[in-house]
């Protein structure tokens, strides 16, 4: 699959038009179906390569958008999340910098 090709799995006479937040694969038991005992094996039928990764990341992203910000009377919610995740994303790339600046008692 090339950069903006449609997924190998994708069949338009099946599936009707493309949704780029769903998966087309072979479906398999959901994360919360999965017994503590099966864990290990469920991993590891995952498909751990780069361009599985991505796939993960934008359907993620599809997704997010179709809840929090393509509805009609879309809320404030999305921009609150941005910015937290933001603000999060910053704190955690600028902690070997802050921690330099902790209170300590000395006595």
């Amino acid at each position: 699959m090339a950069f903006g090709d449609y997924p190998a799995e994708y069949n338009p006479k099946v599936h009707g038009p493309y949704d780029p937040a769903r998966f087309y694969g072979k479906a398999d038991v959901p994360f919360g179906q999965v017994k503590l005992g099966e864990i290990g094996a469920w991993l590891g039928r995952r498909n751990k390569s780069p361009n599985a990764v991505a796939g993960a990341v934008s359907r993620a992203w599809w997704r997010w958008q179709h809840k929090y910000v393509f509805p009609k009377r879309a809320g404030i919610a999305p921009f609150f999340q941005l910015t937290v995740a933001s603000m999060t994303f910053f704190y955690l790339i600028n902690y070997t910098k802050l921690k330099h600046h902790r209170n300590y008692k000395y006595h």
